[in-house]
């Protein structure tokens, strides 16, 4: 009988096995690296704001305390964000007739709040408390990173699951003293291991890892 099949058919079967493997592989890389990437997380990426509002002046130059501004991030599971006449307070004096301020006087004037666009939105089925986490002595670089250093915010963590368990099951690696939340420059010692098993344990902080601690 004739053979069938071509004698270098073995090789080409092996080798097309191997491609749809590779191709299956780059596939799952690449949507890896998509879902990860700033397209989908805005890492990296300011987003306009009605007023381009710069934490680095603020903050980093005029050394205002973020309790200034967001003044129930202490006490509420939202930090808050200040109302038109926080602004004016400084703004009635300083820079009182610049272009670029009046969409705040616009504001201050109607009674109208500014729309600003949310940098950090976690989806509605995630609970999170910025005072439990504040009072726990996670700083506020720990999340939003070096905002003293921003001219526009913008996100430096994803925010995904993934990231928040890091912390959750390992919180000594992240906790400082609690004077140190707000400070920007914060450094951890070499010996956080031994200061954060320190402070976990004076805090009374949870290794809480559960889904119902998020998802409620």
């Amino acid at each position: 009988m004739a053979q069938i099949f071509h004698h270098s058919s073995n090789s080409l079967a092996k080798i097309s096995i191997v491609a749809v493997l590779l191709l299956l592989g780059g596939t799952v890389w690449a949507a890896y690296k998509i879902n990860a990437g700033s397209f989908i997380t805005d890492v990296g990426v300011a987003r306009e704001q009605p007023v381009p509002f710069s934490h680095k002046h603020h903050v980093g130059d005029d050394g205002i305390d973020c309790r200034y501004c967001h003044t129930s991030v202490e006490t509420s599971s939202f930090a808050g964000l200040p109302p038109t006449e926080t602004c004016m307070g400084c703004h009635s004096q300083i820079w009182a007739n610049a272009e670029l301020l009046e969409p705040v006087r616009a504001s201050f004037r109607t009674g109208k709040s500014l729309e600003w666009t949310r940098i950090h939105d976690l989806p509605d089925f995630v609970y999170f408390n910025h005072s439990i986490h504040v009072n726990k002595g996670i700083g506020c670089a720990t999340c939003h990173g070096r905002v003293d250093q921003m001219p526009l915010t913008y996100k430096v963590n994803t925010l995904y699951m993934q990231w928040c368990i890091e912390c959750h099951r390992n919180p000594a690696q992240f906790v400082r003293p609690r004077d140190q939340v707000f400070s920007m420059t914060y450094q951890y010692p070499e010996n956080q291991s031994e200061l954060g098993a320190r402070l976990v344990k004076e805090y009374k902080i949870q290794s809480l890892t559960d889904c119902v601690t998020c998802h409620r």
